[in-house]
């Protein structure tokens, strides 16, 4: 594999109580072939028990640190923006949660690969686009895989309902440059209107990669809150589409529907 003139990939974790999942993501990433990456925690206000794990990890891993969730930073995606103001202006950010953990040893140095081909043939891209799969944490049987169908034309794919896992989208310092932050008054939709209001970009470079980076354990605070996520969704929508939100807003729950259909078979 040739050298990647590169910086580290940072990878944000936010965090509250959550310190018996941590164990799994940590290990995934010191696995990595890919030594080039730091762990951040953003942590809200945790037990004490959860605050000494968390020392006693960035204690033992050098490339894992951990930081307090700003007050006025508050929720999940308030962690995120923290994390967004932290990073490095080089490096590259992806955004797990504490029960993510990376698929296989090889998947960082194979997107950081992707990175250098893409840019030696055609440039930097701003996102580089992977998918995920749920997961189930302790018994590891897989579930339903999470892609993106860019095509060639990014606004185009959103429009047709196909989105970008947030957890497994690297976004590069182009993107960070023209959008550096999750917008207020969305709970559990912030990343879809972010993806959807960097489309507005038209010189935006998306290079989308056939590798399943990241599990993510399957259930969640979000798939229990239906109607606020369908609230959110289609006022994300709205603000990138107008009047038109309703196309992606169907195409996006026709292609869940078939995704789930697939996954049973």
């Amino acid at each position: 594999m040739p050298t990647i003139p590169f910086a580290c990939i940072q990878i944000i974790v936010p965090t509250l109580n959550t310190f018996s999942l941590l164990p799994h993501l940590v290990q995934s990433l010191q696995h990595q072939t890919w030594p080039h990456w730091h762990l951040m925690f953003i942590d809200g206000p945790s037990s004490p028990e959860h605050r000494i794990w968390l020392e006693n990890c960035c204690l033992a891993e050098s490339r894992c640190n951990w930081v307090h969730q700003d007050s006025d930073r508050p929720g999940i995606f308030g962690a995120m923006n923290q994390g967004f103001a932290a990073v490095a202006p080089s490096d590259w950010l992806v955004f797990w949660g504490s029960d993510d953990w990376a698929a296989s040893p090889t998947v960082l140095a194979e997107a950081m690969e992707t990175l250098f081909l893409t840019a030696m043939a055609s440039g930097i891209p701003d996102l580089l686009v992977c998918s995920g799969r749920y997961a189930n944490a302790y018994n590891g049987v897989l579930g339903r895989l999470t892609t993106f169908s860019s095509g060639s034309n990014y606004r185009r794919a959103l429009l047709l309902g196909s989105t970008p896992p947030h957890q497994a989208t690297l976004i590069g310092p182009g993107a960070r440059a023209r959008l550096a932050r999750y917008a207020d008054g969305f709970k559990l939709s912030a990343d879809l209107d972010y993806f959807l209001q960097l489309s507005r970009f038209s010189d935006l470079r998306v290079q989308s990669l056939d590798l399943e980076l990241v599990h993510m354990s399957s259930g969640g605070i979000s798939g229990q809150q239906t109607q606020r996520r369908l609230q959110e969704v289609r006022k994300a929508y709205q603000r990138a589409f107008g009047w038109f939100w309703w196309f992606p807003f169907i195409a996006r729950y026709v292609r869940r529907i078939f995704s789930l259909l697939g996954a049973r078979c």
